[in-house]
């Protein structure tokens, strides 16, 4: 069988399986409590300020580990074309929804990066994670970057940086490279105001360069409004004011960044500036992709992620 109809079949089933078990959702307490074995499709992770955190985990039993952390405003949805290609060969593929994204829970507090990446940590933990690949796209790679410094790589024995907003999103002073500060308070201003068409404007004209269906951005829009909207305001205001620069120092595992040639949201120079910060790491250029370059050049992306992890 010709490998894009076994991973048509591949992802087709694990959708169809995904949409039957979703809704049990039992639960994992992170607070020192034992972990209670249920669905393994989807679970909550309860992690330590009380927060349930929605975790896929559908092979746990793979013969090697991968923790995708999704970027703003989506879930871990972005990551569908991504997971049945690994699972099909074999390996445990986990995912997450940050708090007040997907299907977790919205806090008041708690988006900055250092709660964020506190809440991967206790995910890894209470799955047991151990010599697993890291991969974040956009937000959710400067989320990785910063569970690299805060607890030192645990576990991490390989990186994978998608078109990540990191070391800063946003010029500051000694740093002139990235968005300008005034583009992400427009954002999220127009997420204060209207959100609905922030999602519209975000997966109908940003995330996407090549040609594709009105179908597969209205299906990128309704994933970036699952989010609940004062996570996603509060994630756009971290997006505008962290500083990850001392990050990248702490990266001391084989690292591979992904770039899009024609990204309109994370700009070519901070994809630079991680290469030249990162020692030994390698670059993935795909030529023809916006910043879903998961999904604007799907087999493309596939094959090298998969490059690198098998290197």
């Amino acid at each position: 069988m010709e490998e894009p109809v076994w991973l048509l079949l591949c992802a087709c089933c694990f959708v169809a399986v995904k949409k039957v078990w979703k809704h049990s959702n039992p639960v994992w307490h992170a607070g020192g409590n034992p972990i209670e074995k249920g669905d393994i499709m989807s679970q909550y992770v309860t992690v330590s300020d009380g927060t349930r955190i929605a975790v896929y985990d559908p092979n746990p039993g793979g013969r090697r580990a991968m923790l995708l952390l999704h970027g703003w405003p989506l879930s871990h949805d972005i990551f569908e074309y991504q997971i049945p290609f690994l699972l099909c060969r074999g390996y445990r593929v986990v995912t997450l929804d940050f708090r007040g994204f997907g299907d977790s829970e919205m806090t008041f507090a708690g988006y900055g990066y250092d709660r964020m990446a506190q809440d991967v940590n206790d995910v890894v933990r209470k799955l047991g994670l151990w010599n697993f690949v890291l991969g974040g796209f956009s937000m959710g790679g400067a989320v990785a970057l910063r569970y690299m410094r805060r607890y030192g790589g645990y576990g991490v024995s390989r990186l994978m940086l998608f078109a990540a907003a990191a070391p800063s999103f946003t010029r500051r002073p000694g740093f002139p490279l990235g968005r300008k500060r005034e583009e992400v308070e427009a954002l999220i201003e127009q997420a204060c105001a209207d959100r609905a068409q922030l999602c519209y404007d975000f997966s109908h004209e940003q995330l996407l360069y090549g040609e594709h269906s009105e179908a597969i951005r209205n299906w990128l829009e309704d994933i970036s409004l699952s989010a609940s909207g004062h996570g996603t305001i509060q994630a756009a205001i971290s997006l505008r004011d962290e500083d990850g620069r001392m990050d990248l120092e702490a990266v001391n595992v084989p690292t591979a960044i992904f770039q899009g040639g024609h990204d309109l949201v994370v700009p070519r120079d901070l994809t630079m500036y991680q290469q030249e910060c990162i020692t030994g790491s390698v670059l993935y250029e795909l030529e023809n992709s916006g910043h879903a370059l998961m999904y604007d050049e799907l087999q493309n992306f596939n094959n090298y992620m998969l490059e690198f992890i098998e290197k």
